[in-house]
């Protein structure tokens, strides 16, 4: 199961009288799609980033959570990797089971090997290969382009979440 630091600071957001949202709430949602293969996962997350003019960019992506980091693979020529590599501040957005979640982070792209081993295992339904500090494999997403890609964790800082199911209500976690 994947845990997460209790947050420092939590702000009520909800303007209808229903108290702040429960920490393992939010937990237990982002464990819940965690086991989906990576393929299906795209349709639950979605990563913003900013171009070089500001514009915003957002694209469905296959994520993993692991203990409190979100990691996710993408091509170097890609539309939001070169967003990252100019500015590493991003947000993930998560449609979970009885939640919509927004997590705000900084992206840092993982080039040792015994990490991006276990990162790798994380991906099991895939089984990327880890060479020269990147993901390799005979195919990945259409959109990524070829071999290598980078891996990127993504830490959140701050995290918002409305209730999509009762109980109702609208929290901020500050990490």
């Amino acid at each position: 199961m994947t845990t997460m630091t209790a947050p420092r600071e939590t702000k009520n957001l909800d303007g209808y009288g229903n108290p702040p949202l429960d920490w393992q709430r939010l937990i237990d949602a982002l464990n819940a799609i965690r086991d989906l293969p990576v393929s299906d996962s795209a349709s639950h997350y979605w990563i913003g980033t900013t171009r070089s003019d500001g514009r915003p960019h957002i694209m469905g992506v296959g994520i993993v959570w692991h203990d409190g980091r979100f990691y996710l693979v993408s091509g170097p020529r890609t539309q939001k990797s070169r967003n990252l590599a100019r500015d590493p501040h991003c947000t993930v957005s998560v449609a979970a089971p009885g939640l919509d979640i927004v997590a705000e982070g900084e992206a840092k792209v993982i080039r040792d090997t015994g990490e991006l081993e276990r990162i790798a295992t994380l991906f099991d339904d895939w089984g990327p290969q880890v060479r020269d500090g990147a993901f390799w494999h005979e195919f990945s997403a259409p959109s990524a382009g070829p071999p290598p890609w980078d891996v990127y964790e993504i830490t959140p800082t701050t995290i918002y979440a409305v209730a999509t199911a009762e109980p109702n209500g609208a929290t901020r976690w500050r990490l």
